[in-house]
């Protein structure tokens, strides 16, 4: 769409047309979280020789592993202990689980130079710990990114609103099955999001027939 060339919905995490900013552009936690699913695909695949099927010890617990460690409760970390001494035998999904809690724990805070402490902390991590090719593409980006996740915490903005622009765009698009004019598909969005005042002509009010009095 036309409007897409000026914030390019989808990408990088506050990437806009004033990309050259480099202002405020967080790298969400769910970058350690996808670390994590790949982790656990390929122990899987390397110990079973197979993907996830149900009653495997890894598959069972995917959900438990991208739930935040304060909200496991007991029963949980059992689970979660037992599938890793049963499925991960050299430990490289633990190493991989413990580097994406490092990483939402930069988040955790408000403060800048706690948040730099935890965000060295996760790339040291990620440099030291044990594990497959997942850590080390998760290091460079932190690596890559450290002045964009800081700047994050200096100013507090995020891509929050650009993807709530893009869900909603796409709502309407799904509500409409699709628009063949864009005048027509950039009204609906508008409309959507409550920014334009619709301008209707006044309604005339007829006065109401009296009704005929009964003898």
């Amino acid at each position: 769409m036309r409007w897409k060339s000026h914030v390019r919905f989808g990408g990088r995490a506050g990437e806009t047309d004033r990309w050259k900013q480099r202002h405020g552009a967080p790298v969400r936690s769910h970058v350690a979280n996808a670390a994590v699913t790949r982790c656990r695909t390929r122990v899987q695949q390397e110990t079973l020789e197979h993907r996830g099927w149900k009653g495997d010890p890894l598959y069972d617990i995917r959900k438990l592993l991208l739930m935040g460690a304060e909200r496991v409760d007991e029963r949980g970390w059992e689970r979660i202990h037992a599938a890793l001494n049963a499925g991960d035998p050299d430990d490289q999904l633990a190493a991989c689980w413990s580097a994406k809690e490092l990483v939402r724990s930069i988040y955790m805070t408000d403060d800048i130079d706690e948040a730099a402490e935890h965000l060295d902390a996760a790339i040291v991590w990620c440099l030291d710990a044990v594990s497959g090719p997942e850590l080390t593409t998760l290091s460079k980006s932190l690596r890559r990114w450290r002045t964009e996740i800081l700047n994050h915490h200096r100013t507090g903005a995020s891509n929050g609103p650009v993807e709530a622009a893009n869900l909603l765009i796409k709502q309407v698009k799904r509500s409409g099955r699709g628009f063949r004019n864009l005048v027509n598909y950039r009204l609906r969005i508008l409309l959507a999001g409550g920014q334009p005042k619709r301008e209707t002509p006044q309604v005339t009010r007829l006065r109401p027939r009296q009704p005929r009095l009964i003898a």
